[in-house]
């Protein structure tokens, strides 16, 4: 799947995917149809799933998606609602391909076509934001392949530590003040097999376990709708308390999405440390050396995280000024793990 502006990569991945023997389906992705779903759709076709995407999730057993959007803002002047009444309906296709992927039945990538857009909402022009897009992605290294392999071990070696421990408590100076448990649960090597580029690990915290207060230190991404400077409080697992300064009725309308909107399914460190800058697709800056991330909404049950939502929604937060606490042991400081 992909838009329409990847078409030199989707032919170049069509060709080795036919020689390699595979039977391939391709969806395109008009610039515009979206927006104009979200503008005139009724209620009924918001919640529609169509029978075919069911035939997919439930048969297809290789995914390969490429974000290739000319304008990511296509949708910020959509009422939030709706997109929480289609996001809510499409919850058991996600949560299916979630499942089909965990038992290994279903394997997904999905990965960026440097486009005019993107490079505009990075602050970059078109050549740069592709130079950023192949460093992030180790493939303007000689052997990249190599270079990921590299990734792995450094990462593993972090997942192993953290498989040791149960309580993660992560402050910084801008009043975040967290912790959450992860005992029994598996953390995840992010090492460019799925996400592309990667680098990252993360797990689904125990769902009750999540209390205290994060500062979101980037603004929060979702469906082209910016949120700034967004600070949740957790009791037990749950978001009691929420403020942005830009946004907030949007923050609030995916809140509320579904029973478990306000439920976290997802947190990680970003490891990635040839990612230099935050660029706006959380694709590259959920893996931003650095920095930590929440997902609102859906676990993956790879992880043992059990949460379900039509919602995952992936916010960020720098700890290059912050400390992370396993079990009381100060094991991260200064943007690095000290293990």
């Amino acid at each position: 799947m992909a838009g329409e502006s990847a078409a030199p990569a989707i032919r170049e991945v069509y060709r080795e995917a036919v020689r390699a023997g595979a039977h391939v389906t391709v969806r395109t992705n008009i610039e515009g149809l979206t927006e104009i779903f979200f503008q005139e759709a009724n209620d009924d076709q918001l919640q529609y799933v169509s029978e075919v995407s069911v035939f997919e999730m439930e048969h297809f057993n290789k995914y390969l998606g490429f974000q290739a959007e000319q304008n990511s803002k296509a949708l910020s002047a959509i009422d939030p609602k709706r997109l929480a009444t289609s996001g809510k309906a499409r919850q058991p296709l996600q949560s299916r391909m979630m499942t089909r992927a965990a038992a290994g039945d279903l394997h997904w990538c999905a990965t960026l076509y440097p486009t005019n857009g993107y490079a505009q909402d990075a602050g970059m022009s078109l050549s740069d934001y592709e130079e950023f897009v192949y460093c992030a992605e180790l493939i303007d290294q000689a052997d990249p392949i190599a270079g990921w392999k590299a990734v792995h071990d450094t990462q593993q070696h972090i997942v192993d530590y953290l498989t040791k421990h149960d309580e993660i408590h992560i402050v910084t100076p801008d009043n975040t003040d967290i912790t959450y448990r992860v005992g029994g649960h598996t953390w995840m090597n992010a090492d460019g097999k799925v996400n592309f580029p990667d680098g990252e690990v993360f797990t689904g915290p125990i769902e009750d376990s999540v209390n205290g207060t994060v500062a979101f230190s980037y603004p929060a991404i979702y469906a082209g709708n910016e949120v700034e400077d967004v600070r949740l409080t957790f009791e037990n697992g749950r978001v009691v308390d929420f403020s942005a300064r830009r946004g907030q009725d949007f923050l609030r309308a995916m809140l509320d999405m579904d029973e478990g909107s306000r439920t976290l399914g997802e947190v990680a460190f970003g490891l990635n440390y040839n990612i230099p800058r935050f660029s706006r697709r959380m694709l590259f800056d959920e893996k931003l050396g650095g920095t930590m991330h929440m997902a609102l909404g859906a676990a993956y049950p790879d992880t043992g995280g059990l949460n379900h939502s039509g919602l995952h929604w992936d916010m960020l937060c720098d700890l290059h000024s912050g400390k992370v606490y396993t079990d009381g042991e100060l094991c991260y400081q200064d943007g690095k793990f000290i293990i």
